[in-house]
């Protein structure tokens, strides 16, 4: 199968669960389950599925390894999303991210199953222990307690030696949302929420289709 029709099927598959994508977004973590999504979510979490979808079957010309990154770039914009919305991730979505990481693992040759482990432990470890240090420091919470799942199924995802190029572009994404904003002239301070969740999800991915930065 040529990857063209690869990236036509998951393409279209990717209309499909943008959708179911977009009725999720409105459940978790606390809406109403059964809510109908407006057109405007609607129209951005189809096009985006679909896209995603494209671009997983361009990057890897293997179908099963395009049909797993189609998985993943799914995964993690529901987080982004809910992330972005609620300042909240969901065990109900990282975890299965943590498991599809090992799967990923277990079936291609990104990285061994070994690495993966190692990755997941070093994530979560990594993210934690700067919480609880920057929590005992300026006494308030820095990081939400998704954020080190999340990078726990990211280093599933691109095994240990990833997790540096993860956190090197979510700092770079995180850079550029507060540039963005002082460019429009919204005031920023350094008690600013920002959710994170949405830029681990941008290095988690960017990560996996162009590898780790210096390797």
């Amino acid at each position: 199968m040529t990857p063209a029709i690869v990236g036509i099927l998951l393409g279209g598959a990717g209309l499909i669960v943008g959708a179911m994508l977009a009725r999720i977004s409105l459940a978790l973590p606390h809406g109403a389950a059964g809510a109908r999504p407006g057109p405007r979510r609607l129209a951005f979490m189809v096009l985006a599925a679909a896209a995603l979808g494209g671009w997983a079957a361009l990057a890897q010309p293997v179908p099963l390894a395009a049909v797993l990154t189609a998985l993943l770039g799914w995964q993690l914009l529901l987080i982004a999303v809910i992330d972005g919305e609620h300042f909240s991730l969901p065990d109900a979505l990282t975890l299965p991210l943590l498991a599809t990481g090992g799967l990923a693992a277990a079936l291609l040759d990104h990285t061994t199953l070994l690495d993966a482990i190692a990755g997941a432990a070093a994530g979560f470890a990594g993210l934690w222990l700067l919480a609880f240090a920057y929590r005992r420091l300026r006494g308030r919470e820095g990081l939400g307690d998704g954020d080190p799942i999340l990078l726990a199924a990211g280093g599933a995802w691109v095994g240990w030696i990833g997790l540096p190029s993860v956190l090197l572009w979510a700092s770079a994404a995180g850079l550029s949302f507060v540039a963005a904003r002082l460019l429009v002239g919204t005031p920023v301070s350094a008690t600013d929420r920002m959710p994170f969740g949405p830029c681990l999800a941008a290095g988690i991915w960017l990560t996996w289709l162009l590898g780790p930065l210096g390797f």
